[in-house]
């Protein structure tokens, strides 16, 4: 008889809730709809969402990504990703003569009407995000003469606002709540007249895994993340993992634990990006129970029961289809 040696840790703590939010899980079904409906091709403009795996997967089910709307044929079907495009990108969209379907997560568009609506009412508007990211530019692009973006409270302090009565600041979706905190002070303090939405920006599925991280982080000596580089929301999470004590690192897949990370290790946490599926997380856990960790249980801090419908035109189809 065989003993088992463990060569890891002894006991795996998975985050709840943890992965895909209603915004990715939408905008990874509706490509799935649309290569059911339509068959291969279906182009997507930039990732659908910011994932290695699900794009692969997509990818070898036919879906064409594309940088730019100008590399999709005229007259071809093209999907905006999650993150939303700016409306110039709509118009030459159209004047291509390109079927499009807006898969943009429904809390982002809600950032866009509200670019908008303090444009239309003469604000200038501050946008709270990361520079080069597609969410930042689409909503930029709702107003491009009236935004302008920071990144940092040093920003903060180098703006120059013509009219510092008629000023207002919005959020990007998927950043960290503690590191918009500073900043959205920092705006109050050199601008008392300044103002915002009604509701946070910041999205619920974001606010929810932090508070998940925050919670696991106590408990466990690592925490993993599951999730793809270019996902901002994933970042954040190995962000607010550490800053509460714990080692963490991000990582796409089981296949990238370094063995150096696991060193005097006990309890390992795992947890995942709004846009890494739970498949993942299931290869991390069996990769631990594998080298000999003897429990596996959840955390739980929120229940999240949200879901958003498919597009209009993805809807329309599946019901003449009869699907």
């Amino acid at each position: 008889m065989t003993t088992r040696v463990r060569t890891g840790p002894k006991r795996v703590l998975l985050a709840a809730p943890r992965g895909y939010c209603a915004g990715v899980d939408r905008a990874v079904e509706t490509v799935e709809k649309a290569l059911d409906l339509y068959d291969a091709p279906v182009y997507v403009r930039k990732e659908i969402v910011h994932n290695k795996h699900v794009v692969e997967q997509l990818s070898e089910r036919g879906a064409v990504f594309v940088d730019d709307e100008n590399e999709v044929p005229e007259g071809e079907l093209v999907v905006f990703s999650a993150h939303g495009v700016s409306p110039a990108v709509h118009e030459n969209s159209a004047a291509r003569n390109l079927r499009t379907i807006d898969a943009t997560c429904p809390l982002v568009t809600k950032v866009h009407v509200e670019a908008r609506r303090f444009a239309e009412q003469g604000y200038t508007i501050i946008m709270i995000g990361h520079s080069g990211h597609e969410e930042v530019e689409g909503t930029m692009g709702e107003a491009p003469h009236a935004i302008t973006l920071v990144e940092t409270e040093a920003d903060v302090d180098s703006l120059e606002i013509a009219d510092p009565e008629r000023i207002a600041f919005i959020t990007q979706t998927t950043l960290s709540v503690d590191e918009t905190t500073g900043i959205i002070a920092r705006l109050r303090e050199r601008f008392p007249k300044i103002v915002s939405s009604k509701s946070d920006d910041i999205c619920y599925a974001t606010t929810n895994r932090q508070i998940a991280v925050k919670q696991l982080a106590t408990e466990c000596e690592l925490v993993l993340v599951i999730g793809s580089t270019n996902s901002s929301n994933s970042n954040r999470l190995v962000e607010v993992a550490r800053e509460q004590g714990a080692a963490s690192h991000l990582l796409d897949s089981a296949g990238q634990v370094r063995e150096q990370w696991l060193e005097d290790v006990e309890t390992v946490g795992i947890t995942s990006g709004a846009s890494a599926p739970e498949e993942l997380v299931s290869a991390l856990v069996d990769y631990f129970r594998e080298r000999g960790a003897e429990e596996v249980s959840e955390l739980r801090t929120v229940h999240e029961d949200v879901r958003f419908m498919l597009p209009k035109k993805i809807r329309t189809e599946l019901a003449a289809a009869g699907a």
